[in-house]
């Protein structure tokens, strides 16, 4: 792993491989290590040079300490559709991506997003068009409050669970898998990954300030339909945490976008649909003109 500073902050990344360049942009709270090895190892295997960072406000990138909404309030702002007040939007964390790029001295990449990273995917193809060769955007929205909403009965369970402390916050991961993710959910796999992730870095409160962002971008409908890069949406119709209409508002938005669709994948990348989606997703760069 190392470091960069762009866009005014430091990016820790990491790049596995030889090859075309992909760009894995990680989900509210994740860490780059949170993409799983295998997974991208798959890609490797394809011909790619994965690079995967963390986010701003996550892992080991640069850390802000202006106070974020509760995650009550957090929720109440989603559901009611309230703008909340937030120190960075999604298209300043689309900004951190582009930065990224360049300072590895390439030109453009293959770009692939998770839940909040592929709602940083959109708005870097539509900031940045030259630095997009093919977008693949999964389980996200396209800030449309009315698309890819909450399913309404798993706002009171996320209430009901708190806050996580450090010491329970592996045992709230394990719990909140499982009122997120599909029937391929696997607790001792996730059990490992929240220990890992936690023994790296541990910034519930940067968290919060992603969500913050989410909630204070603007809808990025319109400005997708003059997206020129050739677009995959990846989406699991049992996916409660950003419902199917999400998906598909994404591929409605996109011209030319293609939508693929799991009936057993909620708000995961379920290992059984791995060789699929990989599948796809190269397919995709495929529609492109190489790097």
């Amino acid at each position: 792993m190392a470091s960069v500073q762009a866009n005014g902050i430091t990016i820790e990344y990491e790049i596995t491989g030889e090859g075309t360049p992909l760009l894995m942009i990680m989900g509210l709270g994740g860490q780059l290590i949170d993409w799983p090895e295998e997974f991208v190892d798959l890609f490797v295997e394809q011909g790619f040079q994965v690079i995967r960072f963390d986010n701003r406000d996550v892992g080991l990138s640069t850390e802000f300490d202006w106070e974020p909404p509760s995650r009550r309030r957090a929720l109440l702002n989603y559901v009611m559709r309230r703008t909340p007040t937030a120190g960075y939007t999604i298209d300043d964390m689309a900004d951190d991506a582009a930065g990224l790029i360049d300072a590895l001295g390439l030109s453009a990449a293959h770009v692939i997003g998770a839940s909040m990273g592929g709602m940083i995917a959109q708005s870097l193809t539509i900031r940045h068009p030259n630095k997009v060769v093919t977008l693949t955007s999964i389980m996200s929205h396209v800030g449309d409050m009315k698309k890819g909403k909450i399913a309404g009965k798993l706002v009171p369970k996320i209430l009901k669970m708190g806050v996580p402390t450090r010491e329970d916050a592996v045992d709230y991961f394990v719990a909140s898998g499982r009122l997120i993710q599909g029937p391929h959910f696997d607790p001792e796999a996730a059990r490992e990954s929240a220990a890992r992730s936690l023994e790296r870095s541990w910034r519930p409160e940067g968290t919060g300030r992603q969500v913050a962002a989410i909630g204070a971008s603007p809808d990025r409908t319109a400005a997708l339909g003059n997206v020129k890069a050739p677009t995959l949406v990846i989406h699991g119709i049992l996916d409660p945490l950003i419902t199917f209409s999400g998906g598909e508002a994404t591929a409605a938005a996109i011209p030319g976008s293609r939508l693929l669709a799991f009936p057993d994948m909620a708000h995961d990348l379920p290992r059984a649909r791995w060789p699929e989606i990989v599948s796809a997703i190269v397919d995709n760069t495929h529609r492109a003109a190489t790097v």
